[in-house]
């Protein structure tokens, strides 16, 4: 016996196959984040996540005044808040596996941070109590088992949601509130001063590190045709000791001993002072002072400015050197303003504009190398203005920009 699906039926299964499938990419990822990944979906059509992720971020156009932020937040706080309703308790093997796969809070006790594969993050559900039998499994089968489970009744969930929201934007709005909420969530694990540990997943600093771990970095750089005019930095940093009071910025634009003379201005919550280079032919250091003695834990705002008054270096990249204990993952808020992490912002002149514009994170490879068309590493340039913010965790003793390319003269 043959039994025919009509057209309604074939289009729903079909939609919801979709839907599974693009979860399931979500959680397998192992370079990013979900949330990444659905602002690549939304801000690239051409992309490869575009091509996947469709069906999950084309249903938020009908979002009210929807910035691509908006709509990212929209859709993980759609797919967050459906995960909480799954499962009976906390001791739901579907949630938990669905809270490890796409990496939210809490993490298990005794862990700091979400490994990097699937595979590796159900393996840190082992040790729940009695979650996954008593006692622990030896393997991650049991794991794999709930989520295929939990994945395909996740999709039903998500897949009756989007058929409501399509046509009615303004009940976005609710789950853009819980995705921005869901950014936000401490883990578990240790502590300090009573507050989630800041550096749980980052390497271990150099012994010369500066003692501070900066929750926002903002780099505002203005061009002059092909040389760096302005540089503006704004800091947000938590002690990582007590009797911190002071920040070095190096003074990388122009080489000189003279105080006076240094390219660096303390612009609000600090004070300018000298410290002579180390080593002769040595840029000199601009050391800025706080207005207060921080001890551990304690937060700090503060911004500085670096110029070049004789405009000769030509620059094809602006670069962060991490000397300090790291800088926290990036987070926009729903109107695309950075509120944690790493942002840098490059205003061209509109009479000289790059060729082309990226991002780089760690390696010279990728600074050195134009990425080819399509890359998610390139940067709209527009009307001369380029700006991303680091999504991942900036490690110490590392390097992130931006890198651009001028046109042949």
């Amino acid at each position: 016996m043959i039994i025919r699906m009509d057209d309604a039926t074939a289009d729903g299964a079909a939609a919801r196959a979709k839907i599974e499938a693009a979860l399931r990419w979500l959680a397998i990822r192992k370079d990013g984040t979900p949330l990444r990944f659905l602002r690549y979906a939304i801000k690239d059509p051409t992309s490869e996540s575009a091509c996947l992720l469709g069906c999950l971020v084309e249903p938020t156009t009908s979002l009210s005044a929807a910035t691509p932020e908006s709509r990212a937040f929209a859709m993980w706080g759609l797919i967050v808040d459906e995960i909480g309703k799954l499962g009976s308790a906390e001791g739901s093997r579907r949630r938990n596996t669905l809270i490890a796969a796409f990496r939210l809070s809490p993490i298990p006790v005794g862990e700091t941070v979400w490994k990097a594969t699937l595979d590796d993050r159900f393996r840190q559900l082992i040790g729940l109590p009695g979650v996954f039998g008593d006692p622990p499994p030896t393997t991650t089968t049991p794991m794999h088992k709930a989520w295929r489970r939990a994945v395909g009744k996740l999709a039903d969930c998500v897949l009756q949601k989007l058929d409501l929201l399509r046509c009615d934007g303004q009940e976005w709005q609710n789950y853009v509130e819980i995705g921005l909420a869901a950014t936000k969530q401490p883990s578990r694990g240790r502590t300090v001063c009573g507050q989630s540990d800041f550096r749980s997943g980052f390497r271990a600093p150099s012994s010369e590190a500066q003692p501070v771990f900066l929750e926002r970095m903002v780099v505002t750089v203005v061009m002059h045709r092909e040389m760096v005019l302005r540089r503006t930095t704004e800091r947000d940093v938590i002690a990582c000791e007590d009797g911190v009071d002071v920040f070095d910025a190096l003074a990388s634009v122009g080489r000189t001993s003279e105080f006076s003379k240094l390219p660096v201005k303390a612009i609000w919550a600090c004070s300018l002072v000298a410290r002579r280079a180390v080593q002769p032919g040595d840029p000199t250091a601009a050391r800025l002072r706080f207005r207060k003695v921080l001890r551990r834990g304690d937060r700090y705002h503060f911004v500085s400015e670096t110029w070049d008054d004789h405009l000769e270096e030509r620059r094809s990249w602006i670069n962060v050197d991490v000397d300090h204990h790291g800088i926290a993952a990036g987070t926009l808020d729903e109107g695309g303003r950075p509120v944690a992490g790493l942002t840098m912002q490059v205003n061209f002149d509109q009479h000289c504009l790059p060729e082309a514009c990226w991002w780089y994170a760690e390696t010279d490879l990728e600074r050195l190398r134009r990425p080819p068309a399509g890359d998610l590493h390139l940067l709209e340039i527009g009307d001369g203005f380029a700006q991303h913010t680091f999504e991942e965790r900036c490690q110490p003793r590392e390097n992130y920009g931006i890198a651009f390319r001028w046109p042949p003269v």
